[in-house]
């Protein structure tokens, strides 16, 4: 394994990547909702809701919704009627906006907090039913370790999903998705952020995650079975199922 890792477009030692993430979500946390509104023109939601319904958590079951953030994916997750939920992060400031959020929202309620790396989950064997992870994936150093990791902690029969920004499939948009990615969200995050850097961070992630069939590939790699995506938007997004039996 080489010793150098992707940070947006430029090469970084590997041991570097998860200080250089943090910084950039400890700079956009703050204004990380209004940005996410802005930055996809609102479809983030339609995206998330079509994510929470593909996990279907029940009453009866356990969700670790890794990369959490601000929590968008765990308070629709409750509101569906999951059960348990654990909002997992390696980033404090990011839990520490879900947090806020959930007491004001009246949701605190079965929910708990873990500020943890997604590579080391701090639960046991095969303990929760569902798993997911929503536009997290791609900001992990060893992210065919976190897909393990998802594996190890899932019982048997249980799932774990990925909302994650894949590889656009109409070639007629593809100019203008690439004006949008590294030109208008730069620009948006300065103005409304005063962080143009994160932002160009961002756009460039996207452009260095696996594609849809390369994420297949290494759920199964990591044991998954009955792997499958299902693309929204025409590709821009996708969302990964893979199950542990």
């Amino acid at each position: 394994m080489s010793d150098q890792t992707d940070f947006g477009f430029r090469q970084v030692p590997r041991n570097e990547k998860a200080s250089l993430v943090r910084g950039v979500f400890d700079s956009v946390a703050p204004r990380y909702d209004v940005m996410n509104d802005l930055m996809s023109l609102g479809i983030h939601r339609l995206w998330k809701r079509a994510f929470v319904a593909a996990i279907a958590a029940s009453p009866r079951e356990t969700l670790l919704d890794l990369a959490a953030g601000t929590g968008d994916v765990a308070f629709l997750a409750k509101e569906r009627g999951a059960g348990r939920v654990i909002l997992s992060d390696i980033n404090a400031s990011m839990l520490s906006v879900g947090q806020g959020r959930a007491l004001s929202r009246g949701l605190a309620e079965g929910l708990s907090f873990v500020c943890s790396d997604a590579e080391r989950i701090p639960l046991p064997d095969r303990s929760v039913e569902k798993v997911s992870m929503a536009f997290g994936l791609r900001n992990c150093t060893d992210k065919d370790a976190v897909i393990r990791e998802a594996r190890r902690v899932l019982r048997p029969g249980g799932r774990f999903h990925v909302l994650e920004f894949s590889r656009l499939r109409i070639d007629a948009l593809a100019k203008l998705y690439d004006a949008w990615s590294f030109k208008a969200l730069p620009a948006i995050g300065a103005k409304v952020a005063n962080d143009a850097e994160s932002y160009q961070y961002l756009a460039e992630s996207i452009r260095q995650f696996p594609d849809q069939e390369r994420l297949e590939e290494m759920f199964r790699a990591a044991g998954l079975e009955r792997v499958s995506h299902r693309d929204l938007s025409g590709g821009i997004v996708a969302i990964h199922t893979g199950w542990r039996l």
